[in-house]
């Protein structure tokens, strides 16, 4: 059976930690078993000088050398006995200065000449050392032996048998291996615990699956169009894709920085943050509409998506603003019906000069109000906007004026953001006029012929409900102001009104379908509180401002400045003789 290499990430890291901890504990152990050897020699050999200087200093064996001729009953054979025994040394050999024995442990050695050359120790030197004599192997030690007149008269040779000190090793081992086996087996099991950490964080995948996973990421969060931004426990963020970037208007160097450092302060960064709570939140992000979503994950951080949102938002309202010009287009059928009504009856009761007139002066008032805007907003969009936006009015029952101070040069530079802030303002505007309109009880419920004496008069007279726009031109700086009559915006609020997702209205009921996934319902699911919100980010990247006050007598005042939105004169050709039309349109 074929041993193979396993492909999961934790078998391959328990198999590495296994061998590379057998491997450890086997190098500290034969570390360890070195030098132990080492100084059990070590401690032998200094055992056997010690025997061997303890021996010389004995002045009856260096007298007995003297005076005795070497024999097994000798006193220095005697002497050296007593020595040996006492010590447990494997010999005590006790030499004259021609190498030849006096003591040994096997008496027939005695008269003989020594085995190793003796004459380190006896030109007075003190050698340590392993070597083999007659005995076999030993730790030996030899030091010179000095008579009373202090000359060198022999030698003591002592030694410690091999045996006992490789005993002593080997008695050591056991334990040595024990204590290797102790640390291996911890070894082992911290090893299987990492494995099974690790095998539950990658969930049982192998290495090569681990970098196909990441290939596949890469090339799926950059691929997508929505934007991805990844975060960590404590707030930073660890992965923006490319859209992500795009969206937010992110730094190269945003990816481990905090979301406080890398956005400015606002919904934006309190959804991204998760200080938000709630499904599909809107944001602003510049010009950009976007829908953002939070995950968390289980590590603590969060993963939120960002959906572009714009085109859709800006969809959504051209659907509005072509439903409200289909309602007064069909508000202005029905008024033409009535005409045309008017017309046909003057005509059958032979009132020619009358049905003439009649239809002159609906047909100058028509023109006057157009040719009033016109030459008031010389730019074509922006008037062409008004114009329309009054016939909505007028259907809703809110009369939409222009206020006399209008006077905007055909200097724009970019009209679509005049008609995203204008139309966004006019909008809410005739909201709170017609809600306000609703809401009130009409002037003969508050008192009247029709409602007899005994009814009490309203406080003050009914305010017809208005809109009133005005659009001047300070240079190159375009202000722009809309006030209603609507209920206004209490001063707590007035800063709240502008920012994302936030507003009084409830959304508009879907219209009716059988199946709920219809695009034509999801088209009128939009959110509200992203209109105002436009405006202030429009304003800001204009380097201007909007603010909100109240307007004298109830209702709310919408200022908006945009600083360079229009071009110099020189450039746009606003020159005398455009301020001498302008003049003798405003004295017309």
């Amino acid at each position: 059976m074929r041993l193979r290499w396993p492909r999961r990430v934790a078998a391959q890291v328990l198999v590495v930690q296994l061998v590379i901890t057998t491997g450890v504990m086997v190098l500290a152990t034969g570390l360890f078993l070195a030098p132990l050897g080492s100084e059990l020699d070590d401690a032998a050999t200094l055992r056997a000088l010690a025997i061997a200087q303890t021996t010389a200093a004995d002045p009856d064996i260096a007298r007995g050398l003297i005076s005795t001729a070497p024999s097994p009953a000798g006193p220095v054979q005697t002497e050296a006995e007593r020595v040996r025994r006492a010590t447990r040394a494997l010999y005590v050999v006790v030499m004259d200065t021609h190498g030849v024995r006096w003591s040994h442990t096997t008496t027939g050695e005695i008269g003989r000449h020594v085995s190793t050359d003796p004459s380190a120790a006896l030109s007075g030197r003190e050698i340590r050392q392993i070597d083999n004599g007659t005995l076999g192997r030993s730790a030996r030690a030899k030091v010179p032996l000095y008579g009373s007149d202090g000359r060198i008269v022999g030698a003591v040779s002592v030694g410690i048998a091999y045996d006992s000190v490789r005993q002593r090793l080997i008695d050591a081992i056991p334990g040595l291996l024990l204590c290797a086996g102790a640390a291996l087996g911890a070894g082992a099991l911290a090893a299987v615990a990492v494995a099974r950490r690790l095998r539950r964080i990658t969930h049982g995948v192998a290495f090569a699956d681990i970098s196909a996973l990441l290939d596949e990421r890469e090339a799926m969060l950059h691929g997508v169009r929505e934007g991805v931004v990844a975060f960590d426990r404590h707030g930073r963020i660890r992965l923006a894709n490319d859209e992500a970037v795009r969206l937010l208007g992110l730094d190269a160097d945003a990816t481990g920085r905090a979301l406080d450092e890398v956005l400015a302060p606002g919904r934006t960064t309190d959804v991204l943050a998760g200080r938000v709570d709630g499904t599909d939140l809107l944001a602003v992000s510049g010009s950009r509409v976007l829908v953002a979503n939070r995950m968390p994950t289980r590590d603590g951080g969060a993963v939120v998506t960002l959906r572009d949102r714009t085109e859709l938002e800006l969809l959504g309202r051209e659907l509005d603003s072509t439903q409200g010009l289909l309602d007064a287009l069909r508000a202005q059928d029905h008024e033409h019906a009535n005409r045309l009504h008017t017309v046909l009856g003057l005509l059958e009761l032979g009132r020619h000069e009358r049905a003439v007139e009649f239809v002159a002066g609906v047909a100058s008032a028509h023109r006057a109000s157009a040719e009033q805007i016109a030459e008031r907003v010389r730019d074509p969009l922006v008037s062409a906007l008004l114009v329309g936006k009054t016939a909505i009015a007028a259907e809703r029952g809110v009369s939409l004026r222009i206020s006399p101070a209008t006077l905007l040069p055909h200097r724009v530079v970019d009209p679509r953001d005049l008609v995203t802030v204008l139309g966004n303002l006019i909008d809410n505007a005739l909201d709170a006029a017609a809600e306000r309109r609703l809401t009130e009880p009409p002037a003969e419920a508050l008192g009247g012929p029709a409602a007899g004496p005994s009814v009490e008069p309203s406080a003050g007279p009914s305010v017809e409900p208005f809109v009133e726009v005005e659009l001047r031109a300070e240079r190159t700086t375009a202000v722009i102001r809309v006030s209603d009559t609507g209920p206004g915006v209490p001063p707590e609020m007035r800063e709240r009104v502008f920012a994302e997702g936030w507003s009084t209205k409830r959304p508009a009921p879907p219209p009716p379908s059988a199946d709920p996934s219809d695009p034509a319902r999801t088209a009128f699911r939009r959110r509200r509180g992203i209109g105002l919100a436009l405006v202030r980010r429009l304003s800001e990247r204009y380097g201007g401002m909007a603010r909100v006050t109240a307007r004298a007598g109830g209702g709310a005042v919408f200022t908006v400045v945009l600083p360079e939105a229009l071009a110099p004169d020189e450039l746009a050709g606003d020159g005398p003789a455009t301020r001498q039309l302008t003049s003798a349109g405003e004295s017309r």
